[in-house]
């Protein structure tokens, strides 16, 4: 098993202390290894030790992290940056990856939070709703997706 292995093993075991020094340790040997960076963001996000994560996220994406890793370290910053009132830097970094995986729901959800801490709550409510209408596998919401679709940009409309 190879040091970034056992650094992830012990993130998923829930020794988050061992797993961060031996992450640390693999950044001043292995400063060039994206994975070693996200790892490292990973671990600091869930120790809640948010600001912390914000430049390992950025150096694994700056250093060019690819696939699965670099969705999870879009998500990872975006939703970061929102934990830590930075919505403009949320925004774009969501925005940036919606662009890249247009089919990735999960980045449009994340960037509802971010509308709703902006305030912009219809645009939130009409992500959500589409999301919902979209994605669900439940009876009752399939049954009555068209009418949650129609008024899912229509929230505020009084029908006279």
């Amino acid at each position: 098993m190879t040091d970034l292995e056992q650094a992830i093993f012990l993130r998923q075991a829930g020794e988050h202390d061992q797993a961060r020094a031996l992450l640390l340790d693999l950044i001043e040997r292995d400063s060039a290894n994206p994975a070693v960076w996200y790892q490292c963001a990973w671990v600091h996000d869930v120790m809640e030790r948010e600001r912390e994560a914000v430049l390992f996220y950025r150096k694994a994406l700056e250093l060019g992290i690819a696939g699965e890793d670099r969705e999870g370290a879009y998500l990872g910053l975006g939703s970061t940056y929102r934990t830590l009132g930075m919505y403009a830097d949320a925004g774009a970094v969501l925005e940036q990856a919606m662009r890249e995986y247009p089919e990735n729901r999960e980045f449009l959800v994340f960037y509802a939070m971010v509308l709703h801490n902006r305030k912009e709550h219809d645009k939130a409510m009409e992500i959500v709703l589409r999301q919902l209408a979209e994605t669900s596998g439940d009876k009752g919401i399939q049954s009555y997706k068209q009418a949650i679709l129609f008024y899912s940009d229509k929230l505020v409309e009084i029908w006279e």
